[in-house]
């Protein structure tokens, strides 16, 4: 009989210990689940994430696609937000740079951060940026105005994608929102 209560802390002690392991892998799965997603998305173009380059593309294509712009600003962030041209005809391959601008409207300084997507969600693969404001946080000084490039291309593969021979346009968006402050 002295075994029972014995044996009865022993499996309490094994449930508590699984349970805990259980909430501790729960919490690590949802920490990692952000930049799995991220990483992901930049790998498949998933939801119309672009690709990131380190250099322009070497091969340049006799196809035209046209290239808009979408500029989106969070109701959190007082800012003016817009592309400087509404649309430009690339070829496919060749290395185009286009900019946006941003007016922080108020007296303080304000961090933003862009987000970004192409649509067709399709083409993100596609779709390499060279360089671009959406990579880091943009820091507006009060009333400052600036403009913000980017580089972009069209990777010549898409030629060889038999579901995209239908694509002619291409809408770049961006939506910029109030960065976290770190202090």
């Amino acid at each position: 009989m002295s075994d029972e209560p014995e044996n009865q802390e022993n499996s309490h002690r094994k449930l508590v210990i699984i349970l805990v392991s259980v909430v501790a892998l729960m919490f690590g799965v949802a920490f990692a689940s952000v930049p799995l997603y991220n990483l992901f998305c930049r790998v498949t173009g998933f939801g119309g994430t672009t690709q990131v380059a380190e250099d322009q593309s070497s091969q340049v294509i006799d196809r035209w696609i046209t290239v808009r712009f979408n500029a989106d600003i969070d109701k959190d962030l007082p800012w003016k937000f817009k592309p400087d041209q509404k649309e430009v005809m690339v070829r496919v391959g060749e290395n185009s740079l286009v900019s946006f601008s941003a007016e922080n409207l108020t007296n303080e300084s304000i961090k933003g951060m862009a987000v970004y997507n192409v649509t067709p969600d399709k083409v993100g693969p596609y779709f390499y940026k060279i360089a671009c404001f959406c990579f880091d946080e943009q820091t507006l000084e009060p009333r400052q105005k600036v403009h913000m490039p980017v580089s972009f291309y069209i990777d010549p593969d898409i030629i060889t994608d038999d579901n995209l021979d239908e694509v002619k346009t291409i809408t770049l968006s961006y939506t910029f929102f109030r960065a976290v402050d770190d202090e």
